[in-house]
């Protein structure tokens, strides 16, 4: 198994508020999590970083390599709600931090199964070489007018009101996360990222970079460099993991 991640703040802002970790519980079993903050200059790289650290450390503290599936989903919902709880207790405690948030995403690989959670728009993907899946559902505005047929994934990309999500962590006492279960095989990928990635580069031009080659370090590279060469405006971050 090969992992790696990248983060850069973009062509347009001076401060990067996205955060990741990647974390090697024990041989076989990974954790990857990446947090898109939100609430400003002073407080969205507080949000994003104070949610990964906590949900790791949940994560680390609770984790048994024998646990059973529903186990590992009961873990992993306790974890998103303490982050949530840590961001929101932070933004009330201290006015600098009033009214900020992060998105989640994290993926944790045990053998070939895989468990997403999720909230906002930060998206995890499963990637063949047939085919690049996107695993996620968005929380957002734009999302929620594909479902109902008003506007094509395309429209979706390029609306004005792409960067509007209607669930974030810390913005409320509690929050509804969304758990998926993956099936993987060996020579898949899993990619995780925040919308910095997905606004800029689609979803084909992904699977185009990822079945060019290389080591999971060289293709996130291509990536950023992909999305930069697009003029990036906003943060942008992959983490990537092959089996």
């Amino acid at each position: 198994m090969q992992s790696w991640g990248l983060t850069d703040p973009g062509c347009v802002r001076k401060q990067n508020q996205d955060s990741y970790r990647i974390e090697q519980l024990d041989r076989g079993n990974l954790l990857c999590i990446v947090c898109d903050g939100m609430g400003g200059a002073k407080s969205g790289n507080i949000a994003s970083s104070l949610a990964v650290d906590v949900f790791v450390e949940e994560v680390r503290r609770c984790w048994k390599p024998v646990m059973e599936q529903e186990k590992v989903d009961q873990m992993l919902r306790s974890a998103v709600k303490l982050a949530n709880f840590t961001v929101y207790d932070q933004s009330r405690q201290f006015e600098e931090f009033d009214g900020m948030g992060t998105t989640l995403v994290a993926v944790m690989v045990r053998g070939r199964k895989a468990t997403v959670v999720n909230v906002g728009d930060s998206r995890a993907y499963h990637i063949t070489q047939n085919a690049i899946q996107r695993i996620t559902r968005d929380h957002s505005v734009v999302e929620d007018l594909v479902a109902k047929g008003d506007l094509t994934p395309e429209q979706a990309r390029r609306h004005p009101q792409k960067n509007l999500i209607t669930r974030a962590l810390g913005t409320s006492r509690k929050v509804k996360a969304d758990l998926f279960q993956e099936t993987v095989a060996e020579g898949d990928w899993l990619l995780l990222c925040s919308d910095g990635l997905i606004n800029e580069v689609t979803d084909q031009e992904i699977h185009q970079e990822v079945l060019a080659g290389g080591t999971p370090q060289e293709i996130c590279q291509r990536l950023v460099i992909r999305t930069l060469d697009s003029g990036a405006p906003d943060n942008v971050t992959v983490v990537l993991f092959h089996l």
